[in-house]
């Protein structure tokens, strides 16, 4: 089995998509994690990759689709893979229909978790990071015990400048430009399925595990 999950930052894909591979035995494959594997192998992709990286540019799709082809020959992708993050634009889905097409393999299931902006707003620009150890919090769901201090070492609690209200919402902006051919790519192959991600973190999981348990 093969699954894609789409969505905007603060939508929870990371997590669900961790948690829904390991329920069902998938590959959890996240772009980011993939790129600095390569980058770390120091293979001929994952080192022209932190080129474009490393001078500030976005990796084109052809070299973020062949660090894919790349990864899915390896044996523990075998089993099946939990896409997260990719593919982000229509070229990018259909480089990995080919590449799974000549695998004898396909996409089985595309879930879009979508939640309003104003939700993502507020998950995005509560979070707060220690500059000191770097331990996580948010003004709302997970707020420090020491108010703008860490509860763990006391240091001053920092607001990633990414995270301000105003720029999330300009990369959700962003993300829907880049992606918004993708959901109608799922959509025409009849595997598409929207997923309401502003619900507790279990009743979504549910719905995602439960679905794509009737495909298998």
């Amino acid at each position: 089995m093969n699954l894609v999950f789409l969505g905007p930052p603060g939508v929870g894909k990371g997590t669900q998509a961790a948690t829904v591979a390991k329920e069902l035995g998938l590959l959890h494959l996240a772009t980011g994690d993939l790129l600095r594997g390569a980058i770390r192998a120091g293979t001929r992709t994952g080192l022209e990759a932190k080129g474009y990286m490393d001078a500030g540019r976005l990796v084109p799709d052809d070299v973020v689709n062949r660090l894919v082809r790349e990864r899915l020959e390896q044996g523990d992708a075998a089993r099946g893979v939990l896409f997260d993050g990719y593919p982000r634009t229509t070229p990018q889905a259909e480089s990995l229909d080919a590449t799974l097409k000549g695998m004898g393999r396909r996409i089985d299931g595309a879930y879009d978790l979508q939640a309003p902006d104003a939700v993502l707003v507020d998950r995005i620009s509560g979070r707060r990071t220690c500059g000191k150890c770097q331990a996580a919090y948010h003004v709302k769901f997970a707020p420090s015990s020491r108010g703008e201090e860490c509860g763990k070492c006391g240091g001053a609690l920092v607001q990633r400048s990414d995270d301000k209200p105003e720029t999330v919402k300009a990369r959700l902006e962003v993300y829907r430009k880049e992606t918004a051919g993708v959901g109608e790519h799922y959509r025409k192959s009849g595997t598409y399925a929207l997923i309401d991600a502003n619900r507790p973190i279990d009743a979504i999981t549910a719905d995602v595990l439960g679905r794509a348990r009737r495909l298998q």
